[in-house]
């Protein structure tokens, strides 16, 4: 599906605060909100509250990370995976809306645990039953949603690059659903199924070392989870 002629948004700062305003205001229940995460060891990950439904990574576009997920997507195409039909997934159409699209994986498949109401759950609703391309064409002609996202992307500590301008950083989410740990880009065609999930915080810790270890050189990580609100 083309971009050209779509608008573009401004990135969202990976700020927890300004994430939280955004989806409170969206209609997310309060319970729960978006925090930082310090550090990737066990120690560090027992400071975040629990229970943790999503985690959600900003991270560096490289050509290292390019080649290694053509080859992901090309190994899946070829052996197939198995996907929950309960996993919620959008396809990102709107440049520099990753931001945005993070936070709808993060809550899109946790409506059963977490309370959603407002703009938020009527886009919900309107595609559920639709499919990846079809809800990146509900997000396209979602005003609502843009203006919420505009307003919160430009109320953050870091100033906002033009929406012209490229933008190297890009959001994924992680979460469980039926005991498997999925990673949700949409920049990929399909949810990634990455196997038997325990204690989603540490394996996705395990999935996101590895994103760090392609790229030693690179600092813009940012790992934030969405945990019960203490």
């Amino acid at each position: 599906m083309s971009t050209e002629k779509k608008s573009k948004w401004l990135p969202l700062e990976s700020n927890p605060q300004v994430m939280n305003d955004y989806v409170h205001k969206l209609g997310v229940s309060k319970d729960w909100a978006y925090t930082d995460v310090w550090g990737l060891d066990d120690e560090l990950l027992l400071m975040i509250p629990q229970p943790v439904k999503a985690v959600v990574l900003l991270f560096p576009i490289t050509e290292n990370y390019e080649r290694d997920y053509k080859e992901e997507v090309n190994q899946i195409k070829e052996k197939g995976q198995e996907v929950s039909p309960n996993v919620v997934f959008f396809k990102q159409t709107i440049p520099n809306a990753c931001g945005t699209i993070g936070l709808l994986h993060s809550l899109a498949s946790n409506t059963d645990v977490i309370k959603i109401d407002g703009p938020l759950k009527n886009l919900l609703d309107k595609t559920k039953n639709l499919t990846p391309e079809e809800r990146a064409k509900v997000l396209e002609e979602d005003e609502e949603l843009a203006e919420a996202h505009q307003a919160s992307a430009s109320s953050g500590q870091t100033k906002a690059p033009r929406s012209d301008e490229d933008v190297d950083s890009h959001f994924a989410a992680f979460i469980e659903k039926e005991g498997s740990l999925y990673e949700l880009d949409g920049r990929k065609p399909f949810p990634i199924n990455h196997g038997k999930c325990t204690d989603l915080l540490k394996d996705s810790a395990k999935i996101i070392k590895k994103f760090m270890q392609r790229d030693p050189d690179k600092i813009q990580f940012t790992v934030i989870a969405l945990a019960s609100n203490q």
